[in-house]
């Protein structure tokens, strides 16, 4: 507290200081001695002078003497690699990745930034773009805490594991540790319509998955094999995450549960809001917890181009997408 109280009296005197500064040089150049300018643009110019002086100064003294201790970043909605919405035109855009990973490691680089707190607002979302912001998360060099507000599912509970501590409410939606990928198939559809599906492959499971192609049961197989694949590596990141037994996790069945049973099932280290998070923070570093917010630098040809992809799923792009011949299947953390 006393070395908070000091950098606040260190800000005042600098700013004060330049302001005096600022006014008595602007006074003598302009006022005192306008020579020919008028009185009155002699003011103004003191004034401008004032306000650029107390500006630079203060940004001064805010690199030398930051406000904040902790950085925080939010992963809100649906996780994937460029945070685009869904297909529907109802959908919102989503967490995009990449973005929080360069968050986190903007982060671990500001010496200022001593702590990280994640703050988690999702339903999941793709796999490889969640493991990214875990590893991320896991990578930052400092305590690490993770804290639910509504929803805290699959993707979400998944980089959760990768914080030293995983805080959430006590009505929080927390778990669906699952894995699940689905594919329209629409080659009954086709057929009742006199189209048929010819195949020219190399690879027996290169069309998998098409949905124009009839399934079979080595296809299923094979879809569902990855799908397990997958599951088993959620499973082992909560068990270690989470110092528990990969059985027990297992016997989450992917459910969703409220903040107070996760918390009792050991899914969840307190319940808390945030004030309590922010309390708990302070402990860890020592220091009354200061958060300062890193977020994304988007120019106006990012926002432009977000706006474009948002009116063409409205005009039907998004949703036709998911019914022309494809051989991607999305595995998602839901």
């Amino acid at each position: 507290m006393a070395h908070d109280t000091r950098e606040l009296l260190l800000r005042v005197v600098a700013v004060l200081g330049t302001l005096t500064v600022a006014l008595v040089v602007g006074y003598v150049a302009f006022v005192r001695f306008p020579a020919s300018l008028a009185e009155l643009l002699g003011v103004l110019l003191t004034l401008g002078l004032a306000a650029v002086g107390v500006r630079g100064v203060s940004g001064v003294v805010s690199e030398r003497y930051p406000d904040y201790n902790t950085a925080e970043v939010t992963i809100e909605g649906a996780i994937s690699r460029d945070g685009g919405g869904g297909p529907l035109p109802t959908t919102s855009s989503g967490a995009c990745a990449d973005d929080v990973v360069d968050q986190i490691e903007a982060a671990d680089d500001d010496p200022n930034a001593e702590a990280l707190l994640v703050t988690l607002n999702t339903p999941g979302g793709e796999v490889l773009p969640s493991d990214d912001i875990r590893r991320a998360a896991a990578a930052f060099d400092g305590p690490t805490v993770a804290h639910a507000r509504d929803t805290c599912a699959s993707g979400g509970y998944w980089i959760a594991v990768g914080c030293d501590e995983f805080w959430a409410h006590d009505l929080s939606q927390v778990g669906s540790i699952g894995v699940i990928a689905s594919l329209v198939n629409v080659n009954e559809f086709l057929t009742d319509r006199g189209i048929s599906y010819e195949r020219f492959a190399a690879g027996e499971y290169k069309d998998a998955r098409l949905p124009v192609k009839e399934m079979d049961e080595d296809d299923r197989e094979y879809l569902q094999g990855t799908v397990d694949e997958l599951y088993d590596e959620f499973v082992d990141r909560v068990a270690a995450g989470r110092d528990l037994d990969p059985e027990t996790v297992r016997k989450t069945e992917a459910r969703v549960y409220l903040g107070r049973e996760a918390a009792d099932r050991g899914l969840v280290d307190e319940l808390g809001d945030r004030d309590a998070v922010e309390e708990r923070l302070g402990d860890l570093l020592g220091a009354d917890c200061e958060v300062e917010t890193f977020e994304p630098e988007r120019g106006l040809r990012d926002r432009l181009a977000a706006g474009t992809r948002r009116v063409a799923y409205a005009f039907g792009a998004g949703v036709t997408a998911h019914v022309t011949p494809d051989d991607e299947v999305s595995f998602e953390l839901k």
